[in-house]
């Protein structure tokens, strides 16, 4: 059962990231407190067998005593709990406190034991009860005893015990407290977040202009925001975008429509001669040709825009595209008298990666414009050129050229120059949006030298293929 709220989820990685470390805390101190005390225990174990060395002496029978008159005021109650044990070098007893009950104190001896040093171990008595015990070799009157001093363990391992009971149970007090302060700290952190989305669900396709509120641009909800109402900025362009673009389509397919629908009733209205009605079927076959053209062109448009990007790109030659398109144009480039020049700048690269297909409809929209609009008996110069990133053909023709005002008006759709210096004929006013948007798709451009007085200069740029 997953929570479903992300607050939840949040407040649950925090309660567990928070009991882990927790616990390591618990136990990293239980360990360092562990070996403070047990270092303590040593510590003192020490001085008291100095103090007991000190404290031991045979009698004249050679049995070994320890003084009892130094306990009229002990300092400490450890050499009173203590558990000691002397041995001869053979492993005799010598003396047993009376606190062991007669019990052996760590077992037989063991070689080398206690020469040199205070040796520790933990050992466990007859009864079960560990204790700390240190073995120290020390000569007195001519003889070498190994003396055995522990403490018992019990005492020290209980309040051991008792402090990583009491921790442990103060960890789940704690991490309630914690969950419900995470809890309440992570719904106001995402209290932001939530009047984010209950705006977000209030901006439908009619008030597309709705932004979210930004109330701090430097931190994550407020770049979210920023993202949020630049994704809302391009839909609304993207829905305007689309209702002019319905607007202008269906005023374009109208005005054809209904030309052909008035030069039919007028033919059927009266009686006309052959000449008259062929006259009115050449409109008809005219409007008709006019609205196919248009229709391709959006058809056209549309398969552009579903293509994506990188789809069909492939590597080739500029100048062969544009001899193609040439050739294909050939009939309108004898009945405008049109004389092609290409120029080639020196040591260019002109191989492009690119959709060959895309860049090919837009080369013969550009041309094709260039070549209606050029006078009769005009050149038309086109120019390759390349820099380090890109290949260039320049497309210069000697028609009426492009006011400055319109240099981008005219790669809007439907978009048409309605200036006496360009009435030798109008298409659908798609061509150049065409262009421009297969171009951009191959990350590629289009655009008008301004720089021109005499003629129009479209330049295309395309990415060079890499070696």
């Amino acid at each position: 059962m997953r929570p479903r709220k992300l607050r939840t989820k949040l407040t649950l990685w925090y309660v567990a990231v928070l009991a882990v470390l927790l616990a390591l805390y618990i136990g990293l101190v239980f360990i360092f407190q562990y070996t403070v005390l047990t270092r303590q225990i040593y510590h003192d174990e020490v001085q008291d067998v100095e103090t007991v060395e000190g404290l031991l002496y045979f009698d004249q029978q050679n049995v070994l005593h320890l003084r009892e008159d130094y306990h009229s005021h002990p300092r400490s109650h450890l050499l009173i709990d203590r558990l000691m044990e002397v041995r001869d070098l053979s492993g005799n007893v010598l003396y047993r406190s009376d606190t062991l009950h007669g019990v052996s104190l760590g077992g037989p001896s063991m070689p080398e034991e206690g020469n040199g040093a205070f040796n520790e171990r933990v050992v466990r008595m007859a009864d079960g009860e560990h204790v700390f015990l240190i073995s120290h070799l020390h000569g007195m009157q001519g003889r070498t005893v190994l003396i055995r001093l522990g403490y018992s363990l019990s005492l020290f391992r209980d309040r051991m015990e008792q402090f990583i009971g009491l921790l442990l149970v103060a960890l789940p007090a704690g991490l309630l407290l914690a969950g419900f302060a995470g809890y309440a700290i992570a719904k106001r952190a995402l209290q932001p977040m939530e009047e984010m989305a209950a705006r977000a669900e209030q901006i439908t396709a009619s008030n597309l202009h709705d932004r979210l509120e930004v109330e701090n641009e430097e931190d994550e909800l407020g770049h979210m925001a920023r993202v949020f109402n630049h994704l809302l900025e391009r839909l609304e362009q993207a829905f305007e975008q689309l209702r002019r673009f319905t607007a202008n389509a269906a005023h374009e397919l109208r005005t054809p429509l209904a030309s052909l629908r008035a030069v039919g009733e007028v033919a059927l209205q009266e009686a006309s001669t052959p000449e008259e009605y062929r006259e009115a079927i050449g409109s008809i076959l005219e409007e008709t040709g006019r609205l196919n053209q248009t229709i391709e062109d959006l058809l056209l448009l549309a398969k552009a825009e579903s293509t994506q990007p990188g789809e069909a790109q492939t590597s080739f030659a500029v100048p062969d595209l544009v001899h193609e398109v040439l050739n294909l144009l050939g009939v309108l480039i004898e009945e405008r008298n049109v004389t092609v020049f290409e120029e080639y700048e020196e040591d260019v690269s002109l191989l492009v990666h690119a959709d060959r297909s895309l860049v090919r409809i837009a080369l013969i929209n550009v041309i094709h414009n260039a070549i209606k609009f050029s006078p009769q008996r005009s050149p038309l110069k086109i120019t390759y050129s390349s820099d380090t990133s890109h290949a260039q053909v320049s497309i210069h023709d000697s028609g009426p050229g492009i006011t400055p005002e319109n240099d981008q008006l005219v790669f809007e759709r439907f978009f048409t120059d309605t200036s006496p210096a360009t009435s030798t004929g109008h298409g659908s006013g798609l061509g150049l949006s065409i262009a421009k948007l297969v171009l951009e798709r191959d990350r590629g451009s289009i655009t008008f030298d301004g720089a021109v007085l005499h003629g129009a200069k479209c330049v295309i740029r395309l990415p060079l293929a890499v070696a």
